[in-house]
């Protein structure tokens, strides 16, 4: 791999993250103040229709991107309805936000324009288009100049705008919840609502704030999915990255930096997806990348309980399994000889590492205390 194609993949993972940073962003605030969002996918998902057939409608990318928004955060008030003033089941109330977008979407889109659940393409005027700074090269002369004007030029310019808006949300984030009396009562409503009903704040109010900051955050993320990373809406087009995006929110252990890198990490397996359908690679090195995995999982569940041992021991077992089967199969040709990974192994890595994630392999991550419970105030 040479110099441009690693900036053109970083390139592509920086655009690939920028949903899954909003989203998790967006889940952050929100289990912060102690309410757990599973709905970011249909929050996701709304915002992109919305943004999409508002922008087609209307022919202006910043009415879509209103419109997006406000789609996301009344389906955030109907979760904070549902969580924080009728003390549901907030992991049950996402789910629905969930299902009632994804039906939604489909059906009010085929109403609209009759082809088929998805939308018109979006001309110019009705879609993000990408920022170039001044002194940034076009990409078919790339080729010809430095490593320093690649990375200028691919890496740092060239994004639509939403893409810097996240950038910049990140110290944003950080300032609001460490560096303002806000960010500080909101924690504190993530973890002692008791305490801070006693000091006098609306622990109502914190948690109601929090769910609409999540659902403007989540509709900037759909907009961006439909309005400048594609050109249309389609059906299903958040394709998991509101899940993808808890898995990073708890891969981040909560934490507004954190969640840029681990943000980042996802779109960067996604843009291997996207650009690398072949790989080919020696037999010797994917075999040995195979017992190193195999090990690893072995060792991590040694002290363990015994389903983990049965389960991720028995994972381990198979890959070094396979890793066997493939000293085998080449054992004549020579262990030199290149093996193709399937595609469907590359499309998956995404998927795998949220697993990995949820699975515990980055250690513990210990959620705010009151996340999930129903504040009752004490009479």
């Amino acid at each position: 791999m040479d110099f441009l194609t690693l900036v053109q993949v970083l390139d592509s993972s920086l655009r690939l993250a920028t949903p899954l940073l909003l989203a998790c962003l967006a889940g952050l605030f929100s289990e912060r103040a102690g309410i757990f969002d599973i709905g970011l996918e249909g929050k996701i998902l709304a915002a992109a229709f919305v943004s999409a057939a508002v922008a087609y409608t209307t022919g202006s990318v910043w009415v879509g991107l209103l419109a997006g928004i406000g789609a996301s955060v009344m389906l955030s008030a109907i979760h904070g309805l549902a969580s924080i003033t009728l003390r549901g089941d907030q992991i049950i109330s996402g789910v629905a936000i969930n299902f009632l977008a994804a039906g939604l979407t489909v059906v009010v889109a085929q109403a609209w324009f009759g082809q088929g659940g998805r939308t018109p393409p979006l001309q110019s005027g009705g879609r993000f288009e990408p920022i170039n700074f001044p002194g940034a090269i076009p990409s078919k002369e790339m080729a010809d100049v430095g490593p320093v004007m690649q990375l200028y030029s691919e890496l740092i310019s060239g994004h639509s705008l939403l893409v810097y808006v996240a950038l910049l949300t990140v110290p944003l984030s950080w300032f609001v919840l460490y560096q303002t009396r806000f960010g500080l009562r909101l924690r504190a409503v993530g973890e002692n609502p008791a305490a801070v009903d006693t000091a006098g704040i609306s622990v109502v109010g914190m948690r109601y704030a929090a769910v609409v900051i999540c659902g403007v955050l989540c509709g900037i993320a759909g907009a961006y999915i439909a309005t400048a990373l594609q050109a249309n809406f389609t059906k299903d087009m958040s394709a998991g990255r509101g899940f993808i995006a808890l898995a990073a929110l708890i891969f981040a252990k909560w934490r507004p930096w954190y969640a840029l890198g681990a943000c980042l990490l996802f779109g960067f397996f996604f843009a291997v997806d996207n650009r690398f359908q072949n790989i080919l690679l020696p037999a010797w090195s994917l075999s040995g990348v195979l017992l190193l995995t195999a090990f690893g999982l072995v060792s991590y569940v040694w002290r363990k309980d015994l389903l983990d041992k049965i389960v991720l021991g028995g994972l381990g077992f198979g890959v070094a399994f396979v890793s066997v089967l493939i000293v085998i199969s080449v054992w004549s040709a020579g262990m030199s000889t290149q093996i193709k990974i399937p595609v469907v192994f590359i499309q998956s890595l995404p998927y795998i590492l949220t697993v990995v994630v949820l699975a515990g392999f980055v250690g513990k991550a210990i959620p705010p205390r009151s996340g999930g419970v129903p504040y009752v105030k004490e009479k």
